[in-house]
């Protein structure tokens, strides 16, 4: 690797971690190139400005995500809806509870909180992907098409179950929701989440038809 791709690759990874711990706003241009251990005017050479930084920053982020959507749908295809579902689970939880997803976590966390021009990418590549199919296994599970506003309720459903999971927070931690991400644990987490899910389709979908 030459000096120059060395140089873009520290202020790479010195923007991930500075920008997942404060957020865009309160990192400067000095400090990460401190921390690359950069000239200051590297940022500039490199990305253009700070802008440009994050918006690499947070691809390699949404890659990520666009990654775990793409093998979760692998794991599943050719197989019926309900086990699509509970496939796609599976490899989510698995890539998503992973310790090198923890700075993605914290990027995308901070991109909601005080989204930035960047957020369009993120729904665009990686939220709207996750949405599409998902909607697409529900509405096969019962004939509803997939833009039926209350196919769109059960995925909203089915991705506020993982939060649970992928957000560990102290309030979960303190009401005695305990999570350690083991393998056995991942496959019991997924079949919890699509079992309660397909039972609840069924009942709202089938029963509005």
């Amino acid at each position: 690797m030459n000096r120059d791709l060395e140089t873009r690759d520290r202020l790479l990874k010195a923007a991930a971690r500075l920008f997942a711990e404060r957020g865009f706003k309160d990192v400067t241009v000095r400090a990460i190139c401190t921390a690359a251990k950069a000239n200051v005017a590297a940022v500039n050479y490199h990305f253009g400005d700070k802008v440009g930084l994050y918006r690499e920053v947070l691809q390699v982020a949404i890659d990520a995500l666009r990654e775990t959507n793409d093998a979760a749908r692998a794991a599943g295809a050719g197989q019926p809806p309900e086990q699509q579902l509970r496939r796609y689970l599976v490899v989510f939880l698995q890539h998503v509870l992973s310790p090198q997803y923890d700075t993605v976590h914290r990027l995308i966390q901070r991109e909601i909180d005080h989204p930035t021009p960047a957020m369009d990418a993120l729904v665009e590549q990686a939220a709207r992907p996750r949405l599409e199919y998902l909607a697409g296994v529900v509405a096969a599970m019962t004939g509803s098409d997939r833009s039926d506003p209350e196919v769109l309720y059960c995925v909203g459903a089915i991705l506020s179950q993982t939060i649970m999971y992928v957000r560990m927070n102290p309030i979960a931690r303190r009401l005695g929701f305990t999570f350690t991400p083991t393998k056995p644990n991942i496959e019991a987490a997924a079949e919890h989440i699509a079992a309660f899910s397909i039972g609840g389709i069924g009942k709202i979908l089938y029963r509005s038809k």
